[in-house]
């Protein structure tokens, strides 16, 4: 039962003045307010409440073979009460942490909304991970119990520890393991044993390790669900719309796009399963389920425009991009295809959506936008570290208490106070400001570097090689140089048709010559595969290791001249 001001009412409000001023920026980020209560559960609070009687679907889950289903907002809160009965009775309790390893199929959003009834606090991980990364999670974020596909319960022989193993999809489970299945013998009626504390912990997330050992972060019951009121507004959802995000379960944008900010928005999230990508078939699920808005990670949106964009008939109202900057050649060809702008935005596993392009913004060539409704964002000054600074870190100003921003990093007190230093959150990226406020990225601070005294900023580099067809991807890093000290050096991933060689390298020497500044240009260039996290991110530290190394298999600039 909510009352007149309760955590219901004050989450609606906030979330209908976002839907109000959808597309008049300066009115959404003057007058937004984050809603703060003292106890919320937004499975409880906000999903039971929308769903309860609404037969609308809430998930519309298709496979690559053409299978599919559909899920009401209805069902799933009543599936997810049987969930939350049934972990209950095997133990699970308030503060207990359930490592949750599935892959888009519905027992994953059932055991979500379950985990927040009970107050558990889940660990998501991507079915991707091996042993060792496993007994990681399970050592570091103390899971008690952990909820898999048969295929990676072997996966778990291996790992150490007393926390309970649940199975799903197993008609025999193996020994020691329990079938999720019998969840559907319990009550579809749920009575939580106690109030939920905004700050509760609800996520402890493990971020995909691009240079160092994966950090956890802790979310609470606040700044996951309400934090994504601002996800919500830069995506653009509305109620009723079916929105389509490619993001592999177990990574935070999984939870900002497939699970928190549609369903804020009382929106359909569709999902289309496939073993391997094929543009082709993605654009006739996108047709078939009517899909109105769309996110994907650049990588897709680079694989996506080597095929003909016209196979879809009828393109999404909103398209945006998120993991990483995306590159202004990649928005043009979409642009021309579909007369559509993708849309760039900028978050981190520790916040929601901080800047972004949203609807109804005058849109700027490479740049990602302006701050975000609910948050102030600060450039700090790299040497002095003052705020108001024309390029410098980009970060969060804590005197407004952001709501979509971690708690910290759990059991690492040291790199907390490190992130939250100077009352300002920072998030180690580096970014420019222009005069009308609007932010343009320039890179992680660790990949930025200097040649010859000059500063260059790998991605401003990346987006000019994208500019030429032989280039699928790019990644630009220091080559160590005894007169400039360091010379930029690009590992290349060649599109269809061109092959690695002395011809092509000269075609990309020539390219960088023609559209960089000099001091700018590629001197270094090296054909290959490029390193990854297992959430699709380049993995700059190992190239950068590769490259200091030496390699035989480079191209050099002054061999073409």
């Amino acid at each position: 039962m909510t009352t007149a001001n309760g955590p219901t009412e004050q989450f609606r409000a906030a979330r209908d003045f976002l839907l109000r001023h959808a597309g008049d920026y300066e009115r959404a980020h003057d007058g937004f307010v984050w809603p703060r209560p003292d106890r919320f559960n937004w499975a409880l609070d906000w999903f039971d409440v929308i769903a309860d009687g609404n037969d609308r679907t809430a998930l519309h889950i298709v496979e690559e073979h053409g299978d599919e289903a559909r899920f009401s907002f209805d069902t799933l809160r009543r599936r997810s009460n049987q969930v939350a009965n049934w972990l209950r009775g095997r133990g699970v309790g308030a503060g207990d942490r359930i490592l949750l390893m599935l892959g888009n199929q519905v027992e994953l959003w059932e055991v979500m909304l379950a985990a927040m009834k009970l107050r558990a606090v889940v660990i998501p991980a991507t079915p991707l991970l091996g042993p060792a990364d496993l007994t990681d999670r399970v050592e570091r974020g103390g899971a008690r119990h952990v909820v898999v596909r048969p295929e990676d319960v072997a996966k778990f022989e291996a790992v150490p520890g007393r926390y309970s193993r649940i199975v799903v999809g197993s008609a025999r489970p193996a020994e020691g393991w329990l079938a999720y299945e019998d969840a559907a013998g319990a009550e579809d009626t749920f009575t939580p044993d106690g109030e939920t504390r905004a700050d509760d912990t609800l996520l402890l997330y493990f971020t995909s390790g691009t240079t160092a050992r994966p950090k956890l972060v802790e979310h609470t019951h606040v700044s996951y669900p309400v934090g994504h009121l601002a996800t919500m507004y830069w995506i653009g959802l509305r109620p009723g719309d079916v929105h389509l995000n490619i993001s592999s379960p177990g990574w935070a944008k999984h939870a900002w796009s497939n699970f928190f900010a549609p369903w804020n928005a009382e929106a359909t999230v569709f999902l289309y399963n496939y073993t391997r990508f094929d543009a082709g078939r993605l654009m006739a699920a996108m047709d078939r389920a009517a899909v109105t808005s769309f996110c994907a990670p650049p990588t897709v949106w680079r694989m996506l425009i080597q095929a003909d964009l016209g196979q879809l008939r009828t393109p999404p109202r909103e398209v945006v991009a998120a993991g990483e900057p995306l590159n202004p050649e990649v928005i043009e060809q979409v642009k021309r295809a579909w007369n559509i702008t993708i849309r760039d935005g900028f978050g981190q596993t520790e916040t929601a959506v901080q800047v972004s392009n949203s609807p109804g913004q005058l849109l700027k060539t490479g740049s990602m936008g302006r701050p975000s409704p609910g948050y102030r964002v600060e450039l700090l000054d790299p040497v002095t570290g003052a705020p108001g600074a024309d390029e410098g870190e980009i970060s969060l100003d804590l005197s407004d208490n952001p709501v979509g921003l971690m708690t910290g990093y759990h059991g690492d007190p040291e790199r907390t106070a490190e992130a939250m230093a100077g009352g300002y959150y920072r998030t180690g990226d580096i970014g420019s400001r222009d005069a009308d406020g609007y932010l343009t990225y320039v890179g992680r601070a660790d990949d930025v570097f200097k040649a010859s005294d000059y500063k260059i900023s790998p991605f401003e580099l990346e987006s000019a090689l994208l500019e030429h067809e032989a280039v699928a991807e790019a990644a630009v890093v220091p080559a160590p140089d005894p007169l400039r000290l360091a010379v930029p050096k690009a590992y290349v991933v060649l599109a269809e048709g061109y092959e690695p060689g002395p011809d092509t390298a000269k075609l990309i020497f020539e390219h960088s010559r023609a559209v960089l500044a000099p001091y700018k240009r590629l001197r270094r260039i090296e054909f290959g595969e490029l390193p990854k996290t297992v959430s699709g991110k380049i993995r700059r530290i190992e190239l950068r290791e590769a490259t200091a190394a030496g390699s035989s298999a480079e191209y050099r600039e002054e061999d073409f001249r």
